[in-house]
């Protein structure tokens, strides 16, 4: 049997075509437009989702036995919004995870409301991204488009919604809205009605792995499938590329180095540290996660040396780096302010140390060094809940530079497994779907059949003391400029 896994990320969707040995036959992507129409706005237009998906679908399997497709199920960028009106059309664009207008709502939220009841209710506090701000936004700016909700989801949701009519939305996606009781898996009555939102406007909850439905007739006539097509429910992109690089059960971690860069942590158990500086979610394998998220981590590298240095061959800028361990330059990585642990929108990047002997390579190193301390800011925190990491999997486009790769192996003390297959959300969502169509009795059963090690990266006992050293002295510069950070705005 075949199954399709959707990314739907935020510049484009990325769809794979899976066999039921894990076997990538055919992946495809599809552009659509990403509209900023007021300075820290980010917005989509949730059509354009659903038409690129359909004609990637059209694409994936234009060579395949279609007859052999049996379930769709997904990944999708986390915490956007997207409403619907009586008629099933999209009132407004939907306003996206990286999009920055909420600050008055977020602050309300963690202020007024307050941070201890906000994770009383939910596990977590309020950032700019996540769904329930937004919503308290239109509410206050839009009103007349708030008294027209009738279906309020988020960005996969809308793409299962059109496929198979089932208005759904899963545990591990639904976490990041601020509106779902995270522990007890259910709608946040309380923080429904901060909202000024009911349950009938909200989606039904499932695990990432249920079947949601079908595809409906006009749908399966359209891209050529049959209409017995499963759509499961699918999770939020990290949960997804979590399950890609097997990162399900208790005590098993991923490090993405995209864009933004995140420390994913499953467990079999619900668990929340005391200033929730991690967030805590639910996992697609019917459990819960850990998630530090900082918000610049490969694309600090990109600024440095596209910006700066004005080159993009990162292999060449990396080849002079050969003191690890040893330099005196730190940089921090807060390009676009920060979340996990700080959740400081006014954090700034800076560069600590130089002196007249510091070289561009030490400036490239530093970068590098920054990004991986800053995670192990979130590594540490999760350490303080008694969870024990020993080892991690590693994805997104900076897990392809070896020497990112041995610096969070030492910085970390943590071994670095390499994956042979690393397609994140998308490969993640094919393998929701082969568990929701039977193939798998569970999602840490594919995971276990599906996922690879092909090699890893062992922590050095001379460079972990070295770099712990230096990672200490790296902790004490954003404390120290903290108060500084909101007057150079």
């Amino acid at each position: 049997m075949l199954y399709i896994g959707v990314d739907l990320g935020t510049s484009a969707v990325k769809l794979l075509l899976m066999d039921e040995k894990g076997d990538i036959k055919k992946i495809v992507s599809k552009e659509y437009p990403l509209y900023f129409p007021h300075p820290g706005w980010s917005e989509q237009h949730p059509e354009d989702w659903f038409t690129q998906s359909v004609e990637g679908i059209k694409e994936l399997t234009s060579e395949c036995d279609k007859s052999q497709v049996a379930g769709i199920s997904f990944g999708g960028q986390m915490h956007g919004l997207v409403i619907l009106d009586k008629d099933d059309q999209v009132i407004r664009p939907a306003i996206l995870w990286n999009d920055g207008r909420t600050t008055e709502e977020t602050d309300y939220l963690n202020n007024e409301i307050g941070k201890e009841t906000l994770s009383k209710y939910t596990a977590n506090i309020a950032f700019t991204g996540f769904t329930a701000p937004k919503i308290l936004w239109v509410k206050k700016n839009e009103p007349e488009n708030f008294a027209k909700i009738t279906k309020i989801m988020l960005p996969k949701d809308y793409l299962a919604y059109c496929l198979s009519g089932s208005f759904c939305s899963d545990y591990s996606d639904a976490s990041g809205m601020l509106l779902m009781d995270v522990e007890h898996k259910c709608w946040s009555k309380e923080m429904m009605d901060i909202c000024g939102v009911t349950e009938e406007q909200l989606p039904k909850l499932y695990e990432s792995y249920e079947v949601v439905g079908s595809l409906k007739p006009e749908v399966a006539a359209e891209l050529g499938l049959f209409e017995n097509v499963k759509i499961i429910a699918g999770a939020g992109d990290n949960a997804a590329a979590a399950v890609g690089t097997g990162t399900v059960g208790d005590g098993r971690c991923n490090i993405s180095l995209g864009t933004s860069g995140t420390i994913f942590i499953s467990s079999a158990n619900f668990g929340v540290d005391k200033n929730n500086a991690l967030h805590s979610f639910a996992h697609a394998d019917g459990h819960y996660h850990l998630m530090g998220c900082m918000l610049s981590a490969a694309s600090c590298n990109k600024w440095w040396a596209e910006e700066i240095l004005h080159t993009d061959d990162f292999a060449a800028e990396q080849k002079d780096i050969t003191k690890l361990g040893e330099n005196h330059v730190f940089y921090l990585p807060y390009l676009m302010g920060e979340r996990s642990p700080h959740n400081d929108p006014y954090a700034r990047a800076t560069f600590t140390g130089m002196t007249m002997d510091t070289t561009r390579a030490d400036m490239m190193q530093a970068v590098l060094e920054g990004v991986v301390f800053a995670l192990r800011d979130s590594l540490e925190i999760a350490k303080s809940l008694g969870i024990k990491i020993e080892r991690t999997k590693i994805c997104g486009g900076g897990a392809k530079s070896p020497l990112w790769r041995k610096m969070i192996a030492n910085i970390m003390n943590l071994k670095v497994d390499i994956i042979e297959s690393e397609e994140g959300p998308a490969l993640g969502g094919a393998i929701l779907a082969a568990v929701g169509c039977g193939e798998y009795e569970s999602v840490e059963e594919a995971a276990d059949k599906l996922v690879k090690i092909v090699d890893t990266v062992e922590p050095e006992a001379e460079l972990v003391e070295k770099y712990e050293k230096r990672y200490q002295e790296f902790r004490q510069i954003y404390p120290a400029l903290k108060p500084v950070f909101p007057h150079i705005q």
